[in-house]
């Protein structure tokens, strides 16, 4: 079967509904559908916004869970796949799916692939992610023979796209579980980078990649983990903390090229400039500082520290 697995936490009823009804629209399915719903100690809760839909064609499982992040949910979900899941399909809360998208997802894995993803509409945009990225030319990879258009096999390093300018969508991602079955997401780095691990450890592993160059899914406005990340906030300062390990620890988890590792230092020093912007906006707007995460900043990178005033005084003379 297909297991679809939702995290879940609104504030607002009828979000849930609106991507249940994406679900329970879907055609041409060649496998049976089972949805489990993973109630991350939701204010509005999974069951009312379940026990509120029509009849669904699709068992819906509902499962509760003290707050972890939407990486925290989806292991949850990971760890109680029905008996017999051939493939996991992901799908935020606050986003549908066109009707044919799991057909197209099943099409694409059962010709042979291991991990498929499409084009999307991402919130506030009315053009596809991957004409607004630049990233994926569908004409440069290979059509799939199938009974579906616009299928294509991936030609080409999925890791170094996903690691260097990722246009995956988490809602568009349908995979093979029965080989990689025991993936979870690394919910330490839920504010960056805890969904690119996840597909890089997919692609590292020889995973065979396959895409649609369609828009099978549209993300809507929901409760999202960078909602309140604005400046002088303290979820800004913790995304930039984050993204900084996301970075690093790739060195450490995989076997990067020079090329790659020219990029994580890249991204490192550009990350140090933000850090003492943040600083210098906060000091300017005399706004608290959580001493806290800095001084797991100075644990994680003391060059931040030591290259704090020439950071500063490159953003006041606007040469970065």
């Amino acid at each position: 079967m297909i297991a679809v697995v939702i995290p879940y936490f609104q504030r607002e009823p009828g979000i849930l509904r609106r991507a249940l009804a994406s679900i329970a629209a879907q055609r041409d399915l060649p496998l049976p559908v089972h949805v489990l719903v993973v109630d991350d100690a939701s204010p509005v809760p999974a069951a009312g916004e379940v026990a509120a839909m029509p009849a669904m064609p699709h068992p819906v499982q509902v499962i509760l869970q003290p707050n972890a992040g939407p990486g925290g949910a989806r292991n949850t979900g990971l760890s109680q796949l029905p008996a017999g899941t051939r493939y996991v399909a992901f799908l935020d809360s606050d986003d549908e799916w066109t009707p044919d998208h799991l057909a197209r997802a099943v099409a694409a894995l059962q010709a042979g692939f291991d991990f498929y993803f499409s084009d999307h509409v991402q919130l506030g945009s009315n053009v596809g992610a991957f004409a607004r990225a630049g990233r994926i030319d569908p004409s440069r990879h290979p059509a799939i023979a199938s009974p579906h258009e616009d299928l294509h096999a991936y030609q080409g390093d999925l890791f170094d796209q996903v690691f260097t300018a990722n246009v995956i969508g988490t809602s568009t991602v349908v995979y093979d579980a029965t080989r990689f079955g025991a993936q979870r997401f690394m919910v330490e780095f839920a504010s960056a980078g805890e969904d690119y691990l996840f597909w890089m450890s997919i692609a590292q592993a020889g995973a065979r990649a396959a895409f649609s160059s369609r828009c099978e899914a549209t993300y809507g406005r929901g409760v999202n983990v960078y909602a309140g990340s604005g400046w002088g906030t303290e979820a800004h300062l913790r995304r930039i903390h984050d993204e900084m390990r996301f970075k690093k620890i790739s060195r450490r988890l995989f076997k990067l090229t020079t090329r790659q590792d020219a990029h994580v230092g890249a991204a490192v020093a550009a990350l140090r400039i933000a850090f003492a912007r943040d600083l210098m906006h906060r000091l300017a707007h005399r706004k608290r500082t959580p001493l806290k995460l800095l001084l797991a900043q100075l644990a994680l990178d003391p060059m931040s520290y030591l290259m704090l005033l020439p950071n500063a005084g490159r953003i006041v003379l606007k040469q970065v």
